[in-house]
């Protein structure tokens, strides 16, 4: 597709912000208004679209994606998104290990120990450790306490999530990388350690190379999305 528009704005729109494309505001893919809550969000909308050149790149625009799933298939139904989130806490990677005697325990334990126990006191939780693949059923108060925080999330932080979770495995890790201050870049190495220890044992290989790439740069926008969005 080629690039038809001149002038990209940004203007205060219903209690959001949106951006226009020579003074015409955008619509989602779904065909809704794409108004956004912040606007340091819509700034970040904005930046995308000016950085397109004559030929548009659909792959370019990540946080207008997740703009339009927040606000397409999100926000109609949050409870549905709330549903597919939680498994992600009772499988979580961090919760799952080695045995004690196997090298790649100690690295487990130094990664992710103190993040689930970080986790834990922000959210007032008891997760399982376990070694070995195993299923161990976290406590039903802590399900409940993760499904009332999720509960508790607009449809732009829970469209983060829904990218940020799957990369990771993990719940802990999606909601410790929306907190303010967050390091993408060390929570997804923590969710990534056992794929980079196996790389570092036997070589990498460029095809995996390329796509953990991808897939932490999927990881860095969901987070940067859900820190626009709350500013």
């Amino acid at each position: 597709m080629k690039r038809f528009w001149t002038d990209v704005g940004v203007e205060p729109a219903d209690g959001g912000w949106q951006v226009t494309l020579d003074g015409r505001p955008i619509r989602t893919q779904g065909g809704a208004a794409q108004i956004v809550p912040s606007r340091a969000l819509a700034h970040a909308l904005a930046k995308e679209w000016r950085a397109q050149g004559e030929t548009v790149d659909p792959h370019a625009f990540p946080l207008r994606d997740l703009a339009d799933y927040a606000i397409d298939h999100v926000a109609p139904n949050p409870a549905e998104t709330v549903a597919r989130l939680l498994p992600y806490a009772e499988t979580d990677t961090l919760c799952y290990r080695a045995d004690p005697d196997e090298p790649i325990y100690r690295r487990q334990r130094d990664l992710w120990e103190p993040l689930l126990i970080g986790f834990e006191a922000r959210h007032g939780v008891r997760l399982e450790r376990t070694s070995g693949v195993i299923h161990k059923p976290h406590p039903p108060e802590t399900l409940s306490a993760l499904r009332a925080a999720l509960e508790a999330k607009d449809p732009f932080t829970l469209a983060a999530l829904q990218t940020l979770a799957p990369l990771a495995a993990s719940l802990s890790v999606a909601l410790e990388a929306i907190e303010p201050g967050a390091d993408p870049d060390h929570l997804f190495a923590a969710a990534n350690c056992e794929q980079d220890w196996q790389a570092e044992q036997w070589g990498w290989d460029s095809e995996a190379e390329r796509a953990r790439a991808i897939r932490l740069t999927a990881f860095q926008a969901a987070a940067q999305f859900a820190d626009l969005a709350r500013e």
